[in-house]
């Protein structure tokens, strides 16, 4: 009888170690095999010692490489905050170029899919690359979240991919926000705006010109411009025969200098104030535009004053000292993505014998139930279709010598 004790306390004991190995809330208490069979696009399987793997797919060379890098660098410092190491598995990352292009998207998303062992995805930097990558990856059940796409058209039920998710803000409150600014700070009552045909400025722009007519305003054009385009003349020459009061182009950093420079020469726009958005809020756009060109003009964009010591005390001293200063404005949601992902890993894993196994849907599951999570950026609560920060603070900011100063709200 003592004997049987004894074996029955070894089983007890080992059972209670099998079920800490196990440590997957993701499993329920089920073997790791059930789950990965029930699971639609199976499992990332990770051996004992093997690298968790991260892709991240941002705009990270070319004229808007400083948007991009900036959303690289601190999906990079989320890792090192941990100790690039994840649910027991040192963290490696696999970085693609997304172009801030949609043909960016599609490379950069097949590359990724074709890697079995990527368990998630940061990214994309532009909306255009991220409606084709955010199909591409739901299709493999790999998650995306971006911290810098803000095309409404990514997180509209009609079009929404299920493994998209977003911690950037939606311009459906950039637009209005701008609006707001224009009619009420600039006393602006008539504006026009240009886009370049990418989901982002289109979008922004259609969202900026609804709601400064509902404020009252009258847009006296909508203009377009393509991707590559370098004479803005004719446009602007078009526009300037209505003399409003504001121009709106929420375009990228080529584009936005060449529309910036040449409305200067332009004397029947001399009154006319000039206004973009976080597409060109970075030091390259300055060049672009020649800073005495760019003196003056407004920009939206996310608002960088965040509450808490830990942005000014502990992330931008680690930002700084690894890759110098902070070149866009979507460096701390790019750390939020990836610390939600971490996250999620860490809790839907299952650990049977040394090998890990992150399940695909539960992954995504456990992130678009995420709700009151506490980033730098503020509060996080994801909805159903991908939107993670609906109370997204947007400020705006104007050129003085040189530097972008925050003057809204």
């Amino acid at each position: 009888m003592r004997r049987l004790a004894f074996l029955t306390a070894l089983l007890l004991v080992a059972a209670a170690c099998a079920d800490d190995d196990g440590g997957g809330a993701g499993g329920g208490g089920q073997e790791a095999t059930d789950v990965c069979n029930e699971d639609e696009f199976g499992c990332v399987e990770i051996p004992e010692g093997d690298p968790i793997v991260l892709g991240s797919l941002l705009a990270i060379s070319g004229e808007n490489a400083s948007l991009g890098q900036d959303s690289q660098n601190g999906a990079v410092i989320a890792t090192d905050t941990r100790n690039n190491e994840v649910a027991g598995h040192p963290i490696t990352w696999e970085h693609q170029d997304d172009l801030c292009a949609p043909e960016g998207g599609q490379t950069g998303a097949q590359a990724l899919a074709a890697n079995d062992q990527v368990a998630a995805v940061i990214g994309t930097t532009c909306s255009s690359a991220g409606e084709p990558a955010s199909q591409i990856l739901s299709e493999s059940g790999i998650v995306l979240i971006s911290p810098s796409n803000t095309a409404p058209s990514l997180t509209d039920p009609e079009t929404h991919q299920p493994f998209y998710l977003r911690t950037a803000h939606n311009d459906k409150i950039q637009g209005a926000a701008m609006g707001d600014f224009a009619s009420s700070e600039l006393g602006a009552t008539t504006a026009a705006t240009i886009h370049d045909g990418s989901p982002y400025a289109e979008g922004l722009a259609n969202v900026f010109a609804e709601n400064f007519q509902a404020a009252g305003g009258e847009v006296t054009a909508q203009e377009a411009v393509q991707v590559g385009d370098r004479d803005m003349r004719p446009v602007l020459t078009s526009i300037a025969a209505d003399a409003p009061d504001l121009i709106y182009y929420p375009v990228f950093v080529a584009e936005g200098g060449a529309i910036t420079s040449q409305a200067r020469e332009i004397s029947d726009l001399s009154d006319t104030e000039l206004a973009g958005a976080d597409g060109m809020l970075n030091p390259d756009w300055i060049s672009a535009s020649g800073e005495r060109n760019a003196e003056g003009v407004y920009l939206s964009g996310p608002d960088l004053e965040f509450s808490g010591s830990f942005y000014e005390e502990e992330f931008l001293p680690a930002y700084q000292e690894e890759f110098g200063d902070t070149t866009s404005v979507f460096h701390a949601h790019a750390f939020d993505a990836t610390n939600m992902v971490l996250d999620a890993i860490e809790s839907v894993a299952i650990t049977e014998d040394g090998t890990t196994f992150i399940p695909r849907t539960a992954l995504k599951d456990e992130l678009f139930s995420t709700s009151g999570y506490e980033g730098i950026i503020g509060e996080l609560t994801c909805d159903e279709n991908g939107d993670c920060n609906p109370e997204a603070a947007i400020s705006v900011s104007v050129v003085e010598n040189g530097e972008f100063e925050r003057i809204w709200p």
